[in-house]
């Protein structure tokens, strides 16, 4: 019995000394962001080999650390596969194409857009199964615009209001906005009479829709940012007020819309370090019944190690984790690399919206085509994905992609959501890695809006908007039978380029715009020599 009670009341001790921490905790976490800092300049030419495991590493880096690769790089836990067989050489067809690229990107850089425009079209194949229209009618605000049909449908959706006919009001509603979608009043007033009838999703789904074929309207993003709120999404509110407000700079509203993007983001904030907050007790709770179990304090210090690091934002996250997979995994240190990779992310992040964060760009000597961020602006992306890409359009839409996961705050939400999972989970057998899944598994939902954002983007900073998809095109046709990691981690590779078509057709969005593929070739060449360089001294090193 004696031995049965005593963890039983140290577990009690523990538990009472726990509450009166994780107060003490809550009461003097500060409120404001930490201030983003410049990230200091690499000098240095060299290639760092990848180093052995820390074996001092805490807990709560290496829980993090785990579950955020295991998120973007699932072969990590794979035994080493054989080398890839070399690229076969381009045919002269291709070799004609990049050339034509080439001189196009001159013309484009020289100010001679109309004679580039017409060289990128010449190499670039039309979309083949885009279900959107590359042209789209002007947006009517006024009624009297209409057709005499569509007269007939708003004069019908009115009578509907003022009879409170539930089918009265949306038939005629939802016929106006199918055969008239440039009527923006249409696709607001559509989605107001779906929420009143409680079917908000139905609503946000219209008024996404509708802001996707016209997101130069106020009026409309206005209705859809409303309805993101009603539905407490701050964070997707903030960014479509912060979109608009960058990508129409010169619009009377534009301030208005600034202004609405930082409320929001306040509220996402706050409502996220209230969820932590409400976390804390469970979260020490389960730590000292994890101690009664297995009698090892190292669940309760995990449980109260995680929580505080989350409550310090994701700027604190990002570099505890950030300091630790440098490294584990090694970096790239080469001037004339960096500075190519870093003038592309931070082009990006320029028009991301997220200013409060301190973006930095690594590069991993590995030879597979892969990266992946972490929370608060850092980016890891293996030299293969920089050796495998055609253009500097492509390895944009890449860094596009993953930089969006870190402006949606994606892998936050997911870590934030899975902490009390984690700490659950980790007194169970395998229970560390289940939680990291439930943790930071990508939703279909997070992966569209992390290809929309980042096409969105990359248009936004003058590359060819197709980058992301010809990046996506590319790696299908090159490995059928294996996609690369990358690639297969990401569901559904060939729906989502047709999605990313559509996108780029309803919006108007330029294909032949940028494409850089000269000076992407020298950076290319240089990143394949760095990482034939770091085989070889692993082989001698092997050998010795």
């Amino acid at each position: 019995m004696k031995r049965t009670w005593k963890p039983l009341l140290l577990a009690c001790n523990w538990l009472l000394l726990s509450v009166g921490t994780s107060i003490l905790i809550i009461l003097t976490q500060p409120i404001a962001p930490v201030p983003a800092q410049t990230p200091p300049a690499s000098t240095t030419v060299e290639t760092v080999n990848l180093p052995s495991a820390a074996t001092s590493e805490s807990t709560k880096v290496q829980k993090l650390r785990d579950a955020l690769r295991r998120s973007s790089t699932p072969e990590a836990t794979e035994p080493k596969k054989p080398a890839s067989v070399e690229e076969p050489a381009p045919s002269p067809e291709e070799i004609a194409r990049q050339q034509k690229l080439l001189e196009a990107d001159k013309l484009y850089l020289a100010g001679k857009i109309p004679e580039a425009e017409k060289l990128y079209r010449e190499v670039k194949e039309p979309f083949a199964k885009t279900t959107i229209p590359e042209e789209r009618k002007a947006a009517i605000n006024d009624p009297a615009q209409l057709s005499p049909g569509g007269k007939v449908y708003w004069r019908e959706s009115e009578a509907g209001i003022a009879t409170k006919l539930q089918t009265r009001t949306l038939v005629p509603l939802e016929l106006l906005v199918k055969q008239y979608p440039e009527f923006i009043p249409g696709h607001i007033r559509y989605a107001e009479v779906l929420k009143q009838y409680d079917r908000p999703k139905e609503a946000l789904d219209v008024l996404e829709r509708a802001s996707s074929f016209y997101p130069a309207q106020p009026e409309l993003i206005k209705a859809k940012i409303t309805a993101l709120v009603e539905q407490k999404k701050w964070m997707e509110a903030s960014l479509a007020a912060r979109q608009f407000a960058i990508f129409n700079p010169t619009n009377p509203q534009a301030p208005e819309f600034t202004k609405l993007a930082e409320e929001n983001l306040k509220r996402y904030k706050s409502h996220t370090r209230a969820e932590i907050r409400g976390n804390v007790i469970t979260n020490i709770i389960t730590g000292a019944l994890g101690y009664a179990v297995s009698g090892s304090l190292l669940g309760p210090f995990s449980a109260l190690d995680s929580t505080v690091l989350l409550l310090q934002g994701e700027e604190s996250v990002g570099d505890s984790v950030t300091k630790q997979a440098k490294k584990q995994l090694g970096l790239i240190i080469d001037e004339p690399v960096l500075a190519y990779v870093n003038e592309i992310g931070q082009k990006l992040a320029k028009v991301g919206g997220r200013n409060e964060f301190k973006y930095e760009f690594f590069v991993i000597p590995e030879e597979s085509l892969n990266a992946f961020a972490l929370p608060g602006g850092k980016i890891f992306i293996n030299g293969g994905a920089i050796a495998k890409t055609n253009s500097e359009a492509e390895l944009a839409g890449l860094i596009g992609h993953e930089l969006s996961h870190v402006i949606l705050s994606h892998a936050f939400q997911l870590i934030t959501q899975g902490n009390f999972i984690s700490n659950v989970t980790q007194y169970l057998p395998l229970g560390g890695t289940i939680g990291q899944l439930f943790a930071l598994s990508y939703s279909r939902d997070m992966e569209r809006q992390a290809d929309i954002l980042g096409t969105r983007l990359i248009a936004a900073t003058g590359y060819a908007a197709d980058g992301l998809r010809n990046l996506m095109v590319t790696l299908e046709k090159q490995q059928k039978n294996s996609p690369p990691s990358w690639l297969s981690s990401h569901p559904g590779g060939k729906e989502r380029v047709s999605d990313i078509e559509n996108l780029i057709s309803r919006n108007g969005y330029n294909r032949y715009a940028y494409e850089g593929v000269g000076r992407h070739a020298e950076i290319k060449a240089r990143v394949k020599q760095l990482l034939k360089n770091k085989k070889e001294q692993a082989q001698k090193k092997q050998r010795s």
